[in-house]
């Protein structure tokens, strides 16, 4: 048995018997990293001697008998969540060397259930982009087709996941940066309702958007970490005070009578035709599991791209203000403190945060606030109600996660537009604040995975997944690998 192939709950099962060790394993996974990482690149950060220092840890406490979700397995944590003593770096110049003093709410649950940190993945550079080509460090290659990106931000968790570089990952997700790099790498990726996981210790990007969720191998294996990262937070005053319920317990539910929205504005000219094809045969067959499909619209989603890059740029540009070279991160000497700043934050940031910088600070500007920020607030509104109608009538909503398979790198950096428009199905569910997850749904004649979105009600994640855990164990589409 190649024990790196293994997700959480196989992993659990072996490790609770005996069959294998927690050193056996994490060498596995190691061994894996160092084998085809210089391929993918997904990591920014790899914490080998740490991980095998945990790994003997978890023995001790495995053969006294210590129960605990993760004792004992291999995660890896996107680099814009802080991990106490192990560098955090956005993927960014500025944040090259900064090593956290404390540990993010997530990591703090997952340590607390025994986890051991494989390292830091990759991503575009504070998880501004849509193909980890935005990243300081380099782009993580889709481990499918090397030529191509494995999406983004969260690109390199994602890809590690595909890869076997980890049991499964965390990601964080502003406009689809968990979905869409699931769907352009063949794995599962959850976003929870905003609010649902902790975002203390989680770099901010744009505050009322980024959500942590996780990144596996099944839908299974989501429900488990979502056990643990989920749940009230005093650190975090957006962290929701809502009842936490026991994710796995649906699974396994059928889905009979189920109302499955479809709506029309998802399946338009333009989307890949292999993508269009996949998802409604997932429709079909959660269709002849019982599940009833219903057309729904959701008017508002052409506003959606442009109420996002409105949004999220002015709360970026807030966010970005706090990297002025006084307190962390790099410093480059000027001539006084103006020149310090502005000579810090040109060498410290990258062309795509620059961009977003400019476009927020020009959207929140006097005379403009009202044109564009203001404006966008209102759309936002339509695009909340929009959701909250469809829900009167279905049980989840069902689209492609993304319009195309996964493209070339390259292909669209010179076009900023093109690539902002690769998010246009996954943005409108964090406007809205809803939750969503993407499952393997097919493969294009050229072996490239396609995602298939699933979106519930506020809260609902559990219906969500019980959805996805229904059509994944109904195929087979998961159990691919990619030849590495």
């Amino acid at each position: 048995m190649e024990l790196y192939r293994l997700g959480i709950d196989e992993a659990r099962t072996a490790l609770d018997k005996g069959e294998i060790s927690p050193v056996d394993l994490t060498k596995a996974v190691l061994d894996r990293i160092e084998a085809v990482d210089e391929k993918v690149r997904s990591y920014v950060t790899v914490a080998g001697e740490r991980a095998l220092r945990q790994a003997a840890d978890a023995e001790i406490l495995l053969k006294e008998g210590k129960k605990q979700t993760l004792l004992g397995i291999p995660l890896a944590i996107k680099d814009n969540i802080c991990t106490k003593g192990v560098k955090t770096t956005c993927s960014s110049k500025i944040l090259e060397n900064f090593v956290p003093p404390y540990e993010s709410t997530v990591t703090k649950r997952l340590n607390d259930q025994g986890y051991i940190l494989t390292g830091k993945t990759n991503l575009d550079e504070f998880a501004m982009g849509s193909s980890t080509e935005n990243s300081a460090f380099g782009l993580t290659k889709n481990p499918w087709d090397f030529e191509r990106i494995p999406g983004g931000s969260s690109g390199g968790s994602a890809a590690a996941v595909a890869a076997d570089e980890c049991m499964a990952a965390l990601g964080s997700d502003t406009g689809g940066s968990i979905r869409q790099p699931a769907a352009f790498c063949g794995v599962v990726g959850l976003k929870p309702t905003y609010g649902r996981v902790p975002r203390y210790g989680l770099v901010a990007f744009a505050s009322s958007l980024d959500q942590i969720g996780p990144l596996t191998k099944n839908v299974k294996d989501s429900a488990v970490l979502m056990n643990i990262i989920s749940g009230h937070d005093i650190y975090d005053s957006t962290s929701a005070d809502v009842p936490v319920p026991d994710f796995t317990s649906l699974l396994g539910q059928d889905i009979k009578g189920m109302k499955i929205g479809v709506p029309a504005e998802y399946f338009i000219e333009g989307v890949d035709s292999e993508v269009q094809a996949s998802v409604k045969e997932a429709i079909q067959k959660m269709e002849s599991l019982g599940a009833v499909p219903v057309e729904i619209s959701l008017p508002h989603t052409e506003y959606a791209t442009a109420t996002y890059y409105i949004l999220a740029t002015s709360e970026a540009s807030s966010n970005l203000a706090r990297y002025d070279g006084v307190k962390y991160g790099l410093r480059v000497e000027g001539d006084d403190l103006i020149d310090m700043y502005m000579k810090t934050r040109e060498a410290g940031f990258g062309a795509e945060v620059k961009r977003r910088i400019i476009l927020g600070t020009y959207s929140l500007s006097s005379g403009y606030y009202d044109a564009y920020y203001k404006k966008a607030q209102q759309a936002r509104t339509l695009i909340v109600q929009d959701f909250e109608k469809a829900f009167e009538s279905v049980d989840v909503i069902v689209t492609p996660t993304t319009p195309t398979p996964a493209f070339r790198a390259g292909e669209k950096t010179d076009d900023p537009l093109q690539m902002y428009l690769s998010d246009i199905f996954t943005i409108s569910v964090n406007l809205a604040g809803a939750p969503a997850i993407s499952v393997p749904c097919g493969y294009t004649s050229n072996n490239l995975p396609v995602g298939l979105q699933i979106i519930g009600k506020h809260f609902d994640e559990a219906s969500v997944l019980k959805t996805a855990y229904a059509f994944e164990q109904a195929t087979e589409w998961h159990k691919r690998k990619p030849e590495l």
